[in-house]
């Protein structure tokens, strides 16, 4: 399977060639920011097939779960497209939005619910977690 996506602008485009092993809506304050207020919608995927081109910035966090972040992002307009745990080398996050296909970024859970605020809208029909589930599997 093909999979391809990209930033707002063009300059950013990816393909990656495996299944996706989750997906997420995540309400953690970080997550927050990144969805300007929302929650982000996030495809976990084995990165050993992950062909980028253009140019991506790196920005180094910790995140909620004390675990170290590097979330890429499109230097020209901004958009949001990767993170990746320093834990996690083999898996990359990819933001649902990034996606040509939107689709297969359907969330099978959302995570961090307990920093939503008291406005959040949830889909009743995914397990809710109050904070990190465990880490999808390995390779």
């Amino acid at each position: 399977m093909s999979i391809r996506g990209g930033c707002l602008c063009g300059a950013v485009r990816y393909e990656i060639e495996a299944e996706p092993i989750s997906a997420r809506a995540c309400w953690c304050r970080v997550c927050q920011y990144l969805g300007a207020g929302s929650a982000t919608i996030n495809v976990v995927f084995p990165n050993q097939t992950l062909r980028v081109t253009g140019k991506l910035r790196d920005y180094r966090s910790v995140a909620d779960s004390g675990n170290v972040m590097h979330r890429r992002f499109c230097p020209q307009c901004g958009t949001a497209l990767f993170s990746e745990a320093e834990v996690r080398p083999h898996l990359t996050i990819i933001r649902a939005g990034t996606l040509d296909d939107p689709e297969l970024g359907r969330p099978g859970a959302t995570i961090w619910a307990a920093s939503a605020p008291s406005w959040a809208c949830f889909d009743d029909r995914l397990p809710r977690l109050d904070g990190q589930p465990p880490p999808p599997p390995g390779p």
